[in-house]
């Protein structure tokens, strides 16, 4: 019995190290978990909670609404519940909704200002919006291509260069001065910004043809093909929330958009095609941004003849200098390496001769494959 009691007396002493080292464990590891590590990034600024309207108040209008300074009859129940579906079907999207807003940081207020010195509307811009999502990268099935979706033919008809090594479309610049001037002849056209933006969707001539047909000249009346009667809407919609996003729960600080890249612009004219490697070399910087700043270069060469590049801004000022120092370099290296054309060759065995590919042959000479080559000529001819 006294050992039994003696053992017992001794237990509650035993459990006492247990105990204290199950609490060290417990003290470092929530310890750990409040010391930071040093692989997680801290926030910037604090997180906030989101507050989003109802779906149903976000349709509920006040007030008129236009679009290009002209009315849109809300008043009309189709008219109403078209607005409300594009919008709605928007706002379901919260995350594209963020990307367009803060897109709009890096071009809106280049095309304000192109905008407001061509004295047309500035709800334009949205245009730009439901085209592309504000990406200069953008393409359709059609064969539309950048931000403001230009079609080949068209581009052209405006003075942008599309061919094989360059697609000025791509240039957001470039083409939003061609966007511009094709919607200014829409409108002296058809004398309303309303259809004007239909027609820049579906075309002049189909709809002058639909137009003529229903012996209608409002858009809001007119029977157009699918897509056509939601493009409008679609642009009252994209105003409506980037207007103000606010108002559906969008809030977003000066420092949340993307910033415009500052650049210069030079025209490079050149004999000869060269490599854009150089072209970024003679401007201090580096290839990915030459090729970021000029998304209308298809290639890693700069075709010859007069082309417009972007460099970084402050970067035209020794590059002349830098560019022909650089391009004397290259030519150089170039001549040890070229062919003079013999009667009877062809491209094909050129290439074959001299064993590289005719892809690379093509491309080092700025030739396409059915490119006609003549006795005497010469070509440039990889290592």
């Amino acid at each position: 019995m006294r050992a039994t009691g003696d053992t017992a007396l001794l237990e509650p002493f035993n459990r006492i190290p247990l105990l204290m080292g199950l609490l060290f464990l417990l003290w470092t590891q929530v310890g750990l978990a409040a010391e930071p590590s040093s692989d997680s990034p801290t926030p910037m600024y604090p997180m906030e909670e989101s507050v989003f309207p109802s779906l149903e108040s976000a349709v509920r209008f006040n007030g008129p609404v236009t679009f290009c300074e002209e009315p849109v009859p809300i008043h009309l129940p189709e008219v109403r519940e078209r607005l409300e579906k594009e919008l709605l079907l928007m706002l379901w999207d919260r995350a594209q909704i963020l990307l367009w807003l803060k897109r709009t940081g890096r071009y809106f207020p280049y095309i304000e200002t192109a905008l407001n010195a061509a004295h047309m509307p500035n709800d334009i811009k949205y245009i730009a919006v439901i085209e592309s999502a504000l990406k200069p990268h953008a393409g359709s099935h059609r064969g539309a291509r950048g931000v403001w979706q230009f079609i080949a033919a068209t581009g052209r008809n405006y003075g942008l260069t599309i061919n094989r090594y360059i697609d000025e479309r791509r240039n957001f610049r470039l083409a939003t001065k061609a966007a511009i001037k094709y919607l200014r002849d829409l409108h002296e056209m058809f004398q309303s910004w309303t259809l004007a933006c239909a027609a820049y969707n579906m075309g002049e001539k189909g709809l002058k043809k639909r137009i003529k047909r229903q012996d209608v000249r409002d858009y809001y009346h007119l029977d157009l093909p699918n897509e056509t009667e939601r493009y409008i809407f679609r642009a009252i919609a994209a105003k409506l929330i980037m207007a103000t996003p606010s108002k559906y729960g969008f809030k977003l600080y000066p420092r949340d958009y993307y910033y415009p890249r500052k650049y210069d612009r030079i025209l490079l004219k050149q004999r000869h095609a060269a490599p854009i490697a150089l072209v970024a070399k003679a401007a201090g910087t580096y290839y990915k941004t030459i090729r970021d700043m000029n998304p209308q270069l298809l290639s890693d060469i700069i075709p010859r003849g007069n082309n417009v590049i972007f460099l970084p801004e402050g970067a035209s000022k020794e590059f002349a200098k830098h560019y022909q120092s650089l391009l004397k370099k290259y030519r150089k290296q170039g001549r040890s390496k070229t062919y003079t054309v013999k009667h009877g060759d062809t491209l094909i065995r050129i290439a074959r001769n001299h064993k590289i590919p005719f892809w690379k042959l093509l491309k080092l000479n700025n030739l396409k494959q059915k490119s006609v080559i003549h006795p005497g000529q010469t070509l440039v001819i990889a290592k």
